[in-house]
């Protein structure tokens, strides 16, 4: 007796033609039921009809071999994943009136590892300007507290109410998704911002992602949007490994700035996550062809790492706490971040207009440091700024936006130029409301291919404000 279970003694045929989704659905069911893993039959191409319909996955699977064919076409339902991974425990009692930025500590009577995420729906964040203008999200932070009450890594925004509170233990087990090739076949929807999913949605707290392969064919000269082929959202500590997946074509549409916009899609997205890690994760589509997006975007994480990763882009869109980037290599959309902690980049190999685009759109806000070792940067165009940030000051985004309190650079490559400069030029309107706390200290050494490297292009922005120490 097979100590797993087969889609097809659920009646899956496997040739790419006859709709598998409903004994795909099946065999995880009874896999949930009896705890047993679920295996795909190499060879097999499981055709995913265009109808709702959602597999839940709370046993180890394994799709080596095997492949999927996603139908988007004539969708009825493009909001459902096809895969679902949910939270494997309960919520647990769990309170919190206020937090301050930087706490690293909360009371926890559980004695078991939590995963808290908090809310504030009386304060707006990340109210957005431009072409994509919105009224913001209310203040939220998501982040694990250890047994003995400490945390990780500390509260990113002061949350003067906690409006709404949830947390959850984490699983004693990890669980595993393991290879397959998974094709969609684009929609054809109206190029609008109906994001759509269809796709493999990771809630689990400690769930492994391996070896696994997204393909996207047949896209038309118009569309929607996809929110991202792996979704990883509100967990803690999942791993995505050797993970080969595709940009998707940009599509344009009226933003609600009343310009013409190009809308992101993804085909990996996290969000409202933390410790999460990313390793070998590359994209079939080539990191500088400018009519594809970036591969991944990114809302309210934190503790996020990737190594060798080549990407053709990565994206802090509403804030991340913490990250490192090593060994990787970002395209022609560079790195976009905003966002609090510690930022480091290593050994990394970046195009783009500026090595660090601090994004405009959310004010271009850092509340921490930067720390860039060994890296190399080809820059586009005429810039030669390593740091992208304009904020005029007249804006509201909902906090306090700042520069990184400080940046150390230690080994950076760059084209043969006259002036390299960390900063770029921007100019704060006399007496603006919201103006930006400036940098503290910027240490740069171990520059090549700059005969002179000067702290910013106006020099009148931070001269006598910023120590500038260059070796």
């Amino acid at each position: 007796m097979e100590n797993f279970i087969r889609y097809e003694s659920f009646s899956a045929v496997g040739d790419g033609r006859h709709d598998d989704m409903p004994a795909v659905a099946a065999a995880h069911e009874e896999a949930n039921r009896l705890g047993l893993p679920v295996c795909a039959r190499e060879g097999a191409v499981y055709y995913i009809a265009p109808k709702a319909a959602t597999a839940v996955i709370r046993t180890d699977t394994v799709w080596t071999g095997a492949s999927f064919l996603i139908d988007d076409r004539d969708l009825d339902d493009f909001r459902s994943p096809i895969f679902d991974v949910p939270p494997a425990e309960e919520e647990v009692p769990f309170s919190v009136e206020r937090l301050r930025e930087g706490q690293t500590e909360l009371e926890n009577l559980t004695g078991r590892e939590l995963f808290v995420s908090v809310r504030n729906d009386e304060h707006r964040d990340f109210i957005r300007f431009g072409g994509n203008q919105n009224n913001g999200t209310a203040r939220r932070d998501s982040f694990l507290v250890r047994p003995d009450g400490s945390l990780p890594s500390p509260i990113a925004f002061d949350f003067d109410k906690v409006t709404a509170c949830s947390a959850r233990t984490l699983p004693d087990t990890v669980l595993t998704l393991t290879g397959g090739t998974f094709t969609t076949i684009a929609n054809r929807r109206e190029s609008k911002y109906d994001y759509h999913a269809r796709n493999i949605r990771v809630r689990r707290s400690k769930t492994k992602i391996s070896e696994i392969t997204h393909l996207v064919t047949d896209e038309p000269d118009h569309g929607a949007p996809y929110g991202g082929f792996l979704s990883i959202s509100d967990c803690a500590k999942v791993e995505v490994s050797d993970c080969l997946l595709t940009g998707h074509r940009i599509y344009y549409t009226m933003g609600t700035g009343g310009v013409i916009v190009p809308m992101g899609s993804y085909d990996l997205n996290c969000g409202g996550a933390a410790e999460v890690s990313f390793r070998r994760v590359t994209q079939t589509t080539d990191i500088m062809n400018r009519n594809y997006w970036g591969l991944i975007g990114t809302n309210f994480c934190r503790d996020l790492s990737f190594e060798d990763c080549v990407m053709s882009r990565f994206d802090a869109h509403m804030g991340v706490t913490n990250c490192t980037i090593r060994r990787c290599r970002l395209g022609w959309q560079c790195l976009n971040a905003i966002g609090y902690g510690t930022f480091v980049i290593e050994d990394t190999e970046a195009f783009g207009y500026a090595f660090v685009n601090l994004r405009e759109d959310y004010g271009c806000t850092w509340r921490g440091d930067f720390v860039i070792r060994n890296c190399v940067w080809h820059p586009a165009g005429g810039s030669r700024s390593v740091f992208h940030a304009k904020n005029r000051g007249t804006h509201d985004f909902g906090y306090e936006c700042a520069l990184p309190r400080s940046v150390e650079i230690d080994g950076l490559t760059v084209p043969e130029t006259d002036v390299l400069y960390i900063y770029d030029d921007w100019k704060e309107e006399p007496g603006a409301p919201h103006p930006m706390r400036l940098p503290q200290t910027v240490s740069v050494k171990n520059v090549r291919g700059a005969k002179e490297v000067r702290l910013c292009e106006n020099p009148g922005l931070l001269l006598g404000k910023t120590t500038f120490t260059l070796a």
